[in-house]
């Protein structure tokens, strides 16, 4: 039986899957990237619980990472705003991932342009999402 921490992650998988980009989780950055763009989850960290003892749970707020990468000619902007657009749309439609998690809360992108030598450049940007849950142990 899976633990709470990857049912939630896998629920987050699931929901990012609809969007138009290639959604994969904890691979490497592939050779190309599709004409809509990229999102790789990656796991991240539960961070130290808050602890309550009546009855025993451990309270976290888990950071997954999203690396969201675009990469086209002249609407690359663009593109990349409707990608993140489009995840916050997916996020927004289901704060609690189905009733998993307490609360889903993305952080805004802090974008980046990466040149890529005789090919069009890169527009890039790592979106922490914070994962509020509790469970009844820290391997549960």
């Amino acid at each position: 039986m899976p633990t709470t921490r990857e049912t939630i992650l896998a629920a987050l998988h699931a929901r990012l899957l609809p969007l138009a980009a290639l959604v994969l989780r904890d691979e490497v950055l592939p050779e190309r990237i599709p004409a809509a763009g990229l999102i790789i989850l990656r796991d991240g960290q539960p961070g130290d619980p808050e602890v309550t003892l009546s009855p025993l749970r451990y309270h976290y707020q888990h950071q997954a990472e999203l690396e969201v990468v675009v990469q086209a000619g002249t609407g690359r902007a663009s593109a990349f705003d409707s990608l993140i657009a489009s995840i916050g749309t997916a996020l927004e439609a289901d704060r609690t991932l189905g009733g998993l998690c307490d609360w889903v809360e993305p952080e805004a992108p802090a974008s980046v342009d990466l040149p890529i030598e005789g090919a069009a450049a890169l527009k890039a940007a790592v979106i922490t999402v914070f994962l509020h849950y509790s469970t009844t142990g820290p391997l549960a």
